[in-house]
């Protein structure tokens, strides 16, 4: 399920005299994608396009965390306490998801797959049941992070056997900006790329800011409506992690995929964490990475914001009520109601 909804595409007809998008959509990393290209041949626009999804299925496939994949060998040499040599690619995605969970007082931590799994988020489908308590003990105790992670040249070893990697809160931001290289490598200046709610832009829509809407937590209250709006400038991205996504309900409770590294129980207190990214070879990787701490965080999201350098950042806590930071209050659109909005320095 998505979490941001593209707008207004529709309304670029052939009959008002300007060319349509070229679109092509897949289903690439457990969600639905679809790339979006302006102001080039149907053949150079598919070309690329083609190109893109091939990349994300590459990613896909090479660190798929619960499929056969290079990523599943380095977990099984972890767990077995061997030492393990990995892709040049995949020992630099480690070293850089090991600096982001740092930054983030590892409150997004790739390393806590066994947690991921022991919940049952691991599954395109799970059951509503709490895992064995003794078990979840023992994980929490061990304090699995991929900061326990030492990487020398492509030789991977682990200072615990805990730790198992996942790359599912981080992998389609790195797919985005492989997607925004590819373009530009190959000329085309005005894309917009959405992986699941994780939307980078490039260049405009015909003249025009691309426009997304950021989805509501709770859709079904909203009729469907976006719980607000706004325009992504040329290289900016956005990403949204909720409560909303990958979870099951058991005893009136909801329990979410986003784990608390620090309990190993669903993070509580937030309903939604929107981020919006300033341009950088770097924009959507950070705008799939930066929610995720910020949502685990809780009430102390502003602090850890500042701490992230995440100047745009919209909240919905648990209890509906919202809440942004002034950068990001600037740029949001809410229709056709105007809520109150908590606006935080």
């Amino acid at each position: 399920m998505r979490q941001l909804i593209l707008l207004c595409l529709a309304l670029l007809l052939a009959a008002c005299g300007k060319p349509a998008p070229v679109g092509q959509e897949a289903y690439v990393f457990g969600t639905r994608v679809e790339v979006l290209v302006w102001g080039a041949s149907e053949v150079e626009a598919h070309a690329a396009m083609g190109e893109v999804l091939r990349e994300f299925d590459r990613l896909h496939r090479a660190y798929h965390a619960w499929q056969p994949s290079e990523l599943t060998a380095l977990n099984d040499a972890i767990a077995a306490g061997k030492p393990h040599e990995v892709s040049p690619e995949l020992a630099g995605l480690i070293r850089q998801a090991r600096d982001l969970a740092a930054r983030g007082d590892h409150l997004f931590d790739p390393g806590i797959g066994r947690l991921v799994a022991l919940w049952g988020f691991h599954d395109d489908e799970f059951k509503p049941a709490l895992p064995d308590p003794a078990a979840l003990a023992r994980l929490v105790a061990a304090r699995p992070s991929v900061a326990k992670l030492t990487v020398e040249g492509n030789r991977v070893t682990s200072a615990d056997i805990a730790v198992a990697l996942d790359f599912g809160g981080y992998l389609k931001g790195v797919a985005l900006d492989r997607a925004a290289a590819v373009f530009k490598a190959r000329g085309i200046g005005n894309a917009l790329i959405n992986i699941g709610g994780n939307v980078l832009a490039l260049g405009s829509k015909g003249g025009q800011p691309w426009r997304v809407g950021i989805r509501h937590p709770r859709a079904e209250e909203a009729g469907g409506a976006p719980l607000a709006t706004l325009e992504l400038r040329d290289g900016e991205a956005i990403g949204t992690s909720g409560d909303y996504q990958r979870f099951f309900e058991l005893a009136g409770r909801r329990y979410s995929h986003l784990i608390d590294p620090r309990t190993g129980e669903p993070a509580v207190g937030t309903r939604a964490v929107t981020v919006l990214i300033p341009p950088g070879p770097e924009a959507g990787m950070l705008s799939d990475v930066l929610s995720k701490p910020l949502f685990v965080a809780g009430d102390d999201w502003a602090a850890l914001a500042k701490k992230l350098d995440s100047a745009q950042v919209l909240r919905v806590d648990a209890e509906g009520k919202l809440f942004a930071t002034t950068a990001m209050r600037q740029r949001l659109s809410f229709e056709p109601a105007n809520p109150a909005v908590a606006v935080v320095p």
